[in-house]
């Protein structure tokens, strides 16, 4: 296994400490956006599967970076599916997001469903999507592109929503809400995630798109007050509106993105994880390592602190 990451603002090396001296298991520091890098890898490394993770994917910071957001997620993944190509890879798994569909009240989203991204970071998404698509279309290449919801659980740069009110709750600061809070998420947990790509891995087929979701769906307002009464250990909905502070809204923040996931059910995979066991495992992980990353505090704040390694 050879895992290839550039270590931007949001990687820690603390994070691959339990596998880091695993025989079949190899660290790589490099740049998808990086032809002749991306090609000699190809070549030396003898790939034959590739997962496909690598993105800026902080929707909040998108709106700030979009040229970068566009330049890493589309122009990197044309370059790593070029490659993949060329070196005859067996399978090529593209992991997009239940973004790209855009927000929706009460229609259910299928993986036939039309794009229609809301913000930099979605459109990004859906149009690094179109390419790998092509890649089927044109050549037979394998590809098998997934969107999943939110996931959750230890390891997760603190600048997502869960481990960023969680964090704020550990050091005793409210949780910063955008706009009304109503803005409903499904969340799953990341060894849920893990079982769905290593099922697409065995089972899905090429030129298929797999939707991986779940039922459990929470406004982000009730996010804040579960997590509230878990840490803070009170039902009084006075006590928790003091640990509750609402900023200005993103420029665009969709309520709602459900997904029909029926494809993925049929493959054999569910989530496993109840919301009480995985919220319990991600509060305990991060109230110890926290500061597995330098820079975890400006991970906090209610808008993107600029990090030198995004300009």
């Amino acid at each position: 296994i050879i895992n290839l990451d550039k270590l931007d603002y949001c990687a820690s090396l603390k994070n691959l400490e339990t596998i880091s001296e695993k025989q079949n298991y190899k660290f790589i520091q490099g740049d998808i956006c990086e032809p002749h890098f991306i090609k000699l890898l190809f070549e030396t490394e003898k790939i034959d599967i590739v997962l496909h993770f690598a993105a800026q994917t902080h929707v909040d910071l998108s709106f700030w970076r979009t040229l970068e957001f566009t330049y890493v997620n589309v122009y990197g993944t044309h370059v790593l599916v070029t490659a993949a190509y060329e070196a005859s890879v067996e399978k090529f798994i593209y992991v997009s997001t239940d973004e790209v569909y855009g927000g929706s009240l009460d229609e259910e989203f299928d993986e036939a469903s039309p794009k229609r991204p809301t913000n930099p970071y979605a459109s990004s998404k859906a149009a690094a999507e179109c390419f790998v698509q092509s890649y089927w279309e044109r050549y037979q290449f394998p590809v098998v592109i997934t969107r999943s919801s939110n996931v959750y659980g230890p390891h997760q740069y603190p600048e997502k929503v869960i481990p960023k009110f969680i964090s704020l709750l550990h050091q005793n600061r409210k949780c910063c809400i955008h706009g009304s809070g109503l803005q409903r998420r499904n969340f799953l947990y990341a060894t849920d995630v893990v079982e769905a790509f290593l099922t697409v891995l065995k089972k899905g087929k090429p030129g298929e798109i797999y939707n991986i979701g779940t039922n459990f769906e929470m406004s982000i307002v009730q996010l804040a007050k579960e997590l509230i009464h878990l840490m803070k250990k009170t039902t009084s909905e006075s006590e928790m509106e003091h640990w509750v502070d609402y900023v200005k809204d993103r420029p665009t923040n969709d309520l709602r993105y459900p997904m029909n996931s029926e494809k993925m059910h049929n493959l054999g995979w569910r989530p496993k994880v109840p919301w009480k066991e995985g919220i319990k495992k991600t509060i305990e992980w991060y109230r110890d390592n926290f500061h597995n990353w330098k820079n975890a505090e400006k991970a906090l704040e209610p808008f993107p602190i600029f990090h030198e390694a995004c300009i």
